[in-house]
């Protein structure tokens, strides 16, 4: 049996689906999916885990209909200034995750704003996954390591430990478990190489209805699961 999840990574899924369920506009179901975040965030802190990893914005989410990304854009960029209470109320660290070059200068702006801000915070180490997806991750840090090894600043051959360098969540131990909510059962490009030896979790429920006794509910399946890493 195992024990509280060190690190939980969760894929928020279903926000469109439910709103449209209730007769809303999508739009709709990311505000409240992008509300779930702190009650998600006290639970996991009560229950013992340390980091939590929100997948919020693909590289793949730049194809949905302009009008929805650009509600998203609008939506995150008041996001970061709604961490920013988030992470001092929670005495919790706010890193983003992801290839931010992408955003606005403003948004890049307000995301090292927070990340800055929240840097000394000892509590919940809390991941949002911006413009991420592990593919381009990779990519990223392997041309990053070819760019040092021409430059004398890292050595050939390349280690796994060594990789774990290049990668976003440089610094930020991998995964123990991965939910993903509403009912899809993929990865989506998110955290390849981290999940490895991660559980997976699914559920129906959709993020905005996924609370603390959902959480409790994927946590306890987690801890009656025998991690065996490869051994009898």
């Amino acid at each position: 049996m195992s024990t509280v999840p060190n690190h939980v990574a969760i894929i928020l899924d279903g926000n469109g689906r439910w709103a449209k369920s209730k007769g809303m506009p999508r739009t709709y179901g990311h505000t409240m999916g992008a509300k779930n975040v702190e009650p998600i965030c006290r639970a996991a802190n009560s229950l013992g885990i340390k980091y939590v990893t929100f997948y919020a914005f693909s590289t793949e989410n730049w194809n949905r209909p302009d009008s929805e990304v650009a509600a998203l854009m609008e939506l995150l960029e008041s996001y970061m200034k709604t961490c920013k209470k988030l992470a001092k109320n929670n005495n919790m660290r706010v890193r983003i995750i992801g290839d931010i070059s992408k955003f606005t200068p403003s948004m890049q702006e307000k995301i090292k704003d927070l990340e800055e801000f929240s840097k000394d915070f000892t509590g919940l180490n809390m991941q949002i996954a911006l413009n991420y997806g592990s593919r381009d991750e990779i990519i990223r840090g392997i041309n990053a390591y070819v760019e040092d090894v021409k430059n004398n600043k890292a050595a050939y051959p390349l280690t796994e430990e060594a990789f774990t360098n290049y990668l976003d969540t440089k610094d930020i131990p991998d995964p123990d478990l991965m939910i993903r909510t509403s009912g899809e059962q993929r990865l989506s490009n998110y955290l390849l190489w981290q999940l490895a030896y991660a559980e997976f979790y699914f559920t129906d429920v959709p993020w905005p209805d996924f609370h603390e006794a959902e959480l409790k509910e994927a946590v306890e399946a987690y801890m009656n699961r025998d991690r065996r890493y490869g051994k009898v």
